[in-house]
C-alpha cells in the first residue's frame, strides 16, 4: 500500500524545475529563457525555484550536470558493449550520435551550445561545458593510444573535432547534413592514425 502512494506522489517542485529547465534550454539556449517561463512551465513559483537553486546560473550548471552524466552513460554503454576494443567502442558511440543528429529537433551538444553561449570562464555554465570537454579529449587521446596510433594526441584531436562538427553540423543540415556520416569519417581517421 506504501509504495502505490510513494508512486502517485507528484513529483518535487525541484525536480519538474530541473526536467523543464533541461527541456527549455537545450530547446530555446540558456540565455533566451527566463526564469518566468521556467516557473511558467513547470507549475511552480519563483520561490520554490530558488529554494532549489540559487540563481538561474547555477540552475544552468545543474542542467549540463545532468547533461554532462547522460553523455556519459551514453558514451559508457558503447565502451561496455565492445569491452577491449576501443575502435569499436568509439565507432559505436559515433554511430549512435550520427542516429541521433540527423532527427528532428536535435541541437547538438547541450554542453557546447553552452560553451558558445557564455565565453565567461568564470561563468557556472562554461565551468561545467569546459570540464566536460576536456575529460572527453582526454578519454579519446587514451583510446587512441589504446588503439596503437602513432601519435595519440592527434588522432584524439581528430576525433573529438569530427564529434564537435557532428554536434554544430547537425544544426545547420539537419536530416540530410554530415552528421550521420561521423562514424564513417570517424573510421577513415583511425586508419589512416594506425602503426602499420
Amino acid at each position: 500500500m506504501a509504495s502505490k502512494t510513494a508512486a502517485a506522489k507528484p513529483p518535487l517542485a525541484a525536480d519538474r524545475i530541473r526536467k523543464t529547465a533541461r527541456e527549455m534550454f537545450y530547446r530555446d539556449g540558456i540565455r533566451a529563457v527566463g526564469v518566468d517561463a521556467i516557473v511558467n512551465e513547470a507549475g511552480v513559483t519563483k520561490p520554490s525555484l530558488y529554494r532549489s537553486f540559487s540563481s538561474k546560473d547555477e540552475l544552468a550548471a545543474a542542467y549540463l550536470r545532468d547533461y554532462d552524466a547522460e553523455f556519459w552513460a551514453r558514451f559508457d554503454a558503447a565502451r561496455d558493449a565492445y569491452p577491449g576494443d576501443p575502435r569499436a567502442q568509439i565507432l559505436a558511440y559515433l554511430s549512435g550520435l550520427g542516429e541521433r543528429a540527423v532527427q528532428s529537433g536535435y541541437r547538438g551538444c547541450g554542453l557546447t551550445n553552452a560553451a558558445v553561449e557564455y565565453p565567461e570562464p568564470d561563468h557556472p555554465a562554461r565551468v561545467v561545458a569546459v570540464a566536460h570537454k576536456v575529460e572527453l579529449r582526454r578519454r579519446l587521446a587514451a583510446m587512441a593510444a589504446e588503439m596503437g596510433a602513432a601519435d595519440p594526441d592527434a588522432l584524439g584531436d581528430g576525433l573529438l573535432l569530427l564529434l564537435e562538427g557532428a554536434f554544430v553540423s547537425s544544426q545547420l543540415f539537419g536530416e540530410d547534413g554530415p552528421a550521420g556520416r561521423v562514424a564513417q569519417m570517424a573510421d577513415r581517421l583511425i586508419d589512416a592514425h594506425l602503426v602499420r
